[in-house]
């Protein structure tokens, strides 16, 4: 488990502190013991803090993890270039690693099957993580097509589901962890979004 620094650096409260602690701790444990098993007291130890105080700041394990893994989209992104095709990539590539980085293909299997009992954990998903990525995926193409290097009556939302649909896939049939996916995806729904005869920028 990590050890979080110890201190207070000058301008950081101690609050703040705790709170990147507890959040940073759940993303750990959420990647460690699946959701099913981490628990809000391996948190609270993990991050040296009280129960107590997690539940000042989340209701449930589900609203702290979902919580976690809202603060994690796109930390590492470089800012947008203008491009569609490149920040596409981009914003695939994070999608990939932060999947990845906390086991996300049991967090989802998770929330499907406790729908019935925990339907919280699946709609905070929704609202914290999966829709905001929609969101910025049909951002991209939204400007991709306002100057023109997309067809103007192109399904943004068919597209926005093609392109991170194809993660979970991949994934399941087996070819997960390619390193051109990201690459790969962008360029076949470029293509077809693209008016006919429309080339790519010689791609």
């Amino acid at each position: 488990m990590r050890t979080r620094k110890t201190g207070n650096p000058p301008g950081r409260s101690r609050s703040v502190e705790k709170h990147e602690a507890i959040l940073a701790a759940a993303l750990e444990l959420l990647a460690t013991h699946g959701y099913v098993r981490m628990t809000l007291d391996q948190v609270a130890t993990a991050a040296e803090v009280s129960k107590s105080t997690i539940h000042l700041r989340w209701k449930t394990k589900a609203d702290l993890v979902t919580a976690a893994l809202a603060g994690m989209r796109m930390a590492d992104m470089p800012p947008p270039s203008g491009d569609v095709r490149t920040d596409l990539v981009a914003v695939l590539a994070d999608y990939a690693a932060n999947f990845e980085r906390v086991n996300g293909m049991a967090l989802i299997g998770t929330c499907l099957a406790e729908e019935a009992h925990t339907p919280e954990l699946l709609a905070l998903l929704r609202e914290r993580t999966i829709g905001p990525r929609r969101i910025l995926v049909r951002q991209v193409l939204e400007q991709a097509r306002n100057t023109g290097e997309i067809r103007a009556d192109a399904d943004l939302e068919a597209a926005v589901s093609a392109l991170l649909g194809s993660f979970l896939a991949d994934y399941l049939a087996g070819r997960g962890g390619r390193p051109e996916w990201a690459e790969q995806v962008v360029d076949l729904t470029l293509a077809a979004l693209r008016a006919p005869g429309e080339t790519s920028g010689g791609r």
